[in-house]
């Protein structure tokens, strides 16, 4: 545990955190600012993607749907929590600029991910990191995309299968449910839509997440209605202890700047997963007729899980005064929504459940992908069998382990991805230059 705790620090240590904020930052100028100037034309592209604009599997907003089936998960319940509890309340707002810049990366990923896509032998629509490099990039650059799926295949174990697995688990273990009854039924639900492919994923996730999202969204809304007194020392409290050392913990320790930043950029950067290279695998299969347009409706992955979903959750965590108790991690958010709401840890024990089933279900799909780049297609059957066996594991399992090569893997996953981002930037700047001189 100790060494596996030293190689995630320098994993997510300085360097990538610097890689990843300098990624977005260099992206987001380049492009001249228009990932956040066109965050309202995403949301009128969204609008209009119900119905089919072009060569693809799914819908483009089934492929934002799915995309946030994986990226709304633990992180936006216990990942904020946790970097509040470790960095302070500066972490939230070190997790806004990891967002805000994270809307670039979102949108340079997807644009490159349709544009390098792919069909199969089956004729399905492939993309993502591992194609843009290799088709992009040329075959001297195929060892960067080769070392892509391998983390990629691999960290979904990880982040998107077992651990979310075990957290559902002990959820409802808490109010009486068997872990090995819960392991069982997780199997077979899972099993029921991987069954489908990535159309039956589509399918369930335009359906689960938006209904989840918006509920959680309502009742986080409530929290702060009920402690809207609160709310302007709340935003000061974190603006300020973004810059300067603030007591944590109860006041037992320290939280530095640098801790803020670390835990604020990294625990933003595991919530969204803007940089490391999963989400485009989903827009790569979007039913369009146009990159960059499939970019400007990526990229508001980024926007609903961060600026509006972890922000719900770090405000409730700070209004309350939980970020100041004993709680840590999961009971922490429990504590802020229970202090305001009847049953109010009931509400985050649901959507931390239905949040880490859908991520089980959107990994699903990404690990699949990058063993097919690896394997061939003959491997996607095989894959969904180990998957569903993987959730049964994680159910029943203890995962500190786990978690702690989860980061390791996500943070390994997004420095490909980040290098052929920097490196095929001017085919980005291009494609959209191109596209909004000819739609003004």
């Amino acid at each position: 545990m100790e060494l596996l705790g030293a190689i995630s620090g320098i994993v997510w240590g300085p360097i990538t955190l610097t890689l990843i904020l300098g990624t977005g930052l260099f992206l987001m100028i380049r492009l001249g600012g228009v990932p956040f100037l066109k965050i309202g034309y995403g949301f009128r592209q969204l609008m209009h993607s119900w119905h089919s604009e072009g060569r693809g599997e799914i819908s483009s907003f089934g492929a934002l749907m799915t995309a946030l089936a994986a990226t709304i998960g633990t992180g936006n319940i216990a990942g904020v929590a946790t970097a509040i509890g470790l960095g302070g309340p500066g972490a939230l707002f070190w997790m806004w600029c990891s967002a805000l810049v994270g809307l670039a990366t979102k949108y340079a990923e997807a644009v490159l991910a349709v544009h390098y896509r792919e069909t199969d032998e089956n004729g399905h629509y492939v993309g993502g990191p591992m194609y843009y490099i290799r088709n992009g990039l040329g075959k001297r650059w195929a060892w960067l995309g080769f070392l892509f799926a391998v983390f990629g295949a691999l960290a979904g174990f990880g982040i998107g299968n077992s651990v979310q697995s075990n957290s559902i688990a002990s959820s409802l273990e808490v109010f009486g449910f068997d872990k090995s009854i819960v392991s069982v039924v997780l199997m077979v639900l899972v099993g029921l839509v991987l069954i489908g492919g990535v159309k039956r994923i589509s399918e369930v996730a335009s359906r689960l997440v938006p209904l989840m999202a918006g509920m959680y969204v309502l009742a986080g809304l409530l929290v702060l209605l009920l402690n809207i007194g609160e709310i302007p020392a709340a935003l000061s409290l974190i603006i300020e202890s973004a810059f300067q050392p603030v007591a944590v913990g109860g006041g037992m320790a320290g939280a530095g700047i640098m801790l803020a930043i670390q835990f604020g950029v990294a625990r933003g950067v595991f919530s969204n997963e803007a940089g490391l290279g999963s989400a485009p695998i989903a827009h790569a299969a979007a039913q369009t007729d146009s990159s960059v347009k499939q970019g400007t409706v990526a990229m508001l992955g980024t926007f609903i899980d961060t600026i509006i979903i972890c922000t719900i959750t770090g405000l409730a965590i700070v209004v309350t005064g939980a970020w100041a108790g004993e709680a840590q991690g999961v009971a922490m958010s429990q504590a802020a929504f229970s202090s305001s709401l009847p049953y109010g840890d009931v509400i985050i024990s649901v959507a931390l459940c239905v949040f880490a089933f859908t991520t089980i279900l959107g990994w699903s799909y990404y690990g699949e992908r990058c063993a097919q780049y690896l394997l061939g297609s003959w491997v996607v059957l095989p894959f969904r069998v180990i998957w569903v066996l993987a959730v049964g594991v994680g159910a029943m399992s203890s995962l500190d382990a786990v978690w702690l090569v989860a980061d390791i893997l996500n943070g390994l996953m997004a420095v490909p991805n980040l290098i052929a981002l920097l490196l095929l930037s001017g085919v980005v700047a291009k494609l959209t230059r191109d596209y909004f001189e000819k739609n003004q």
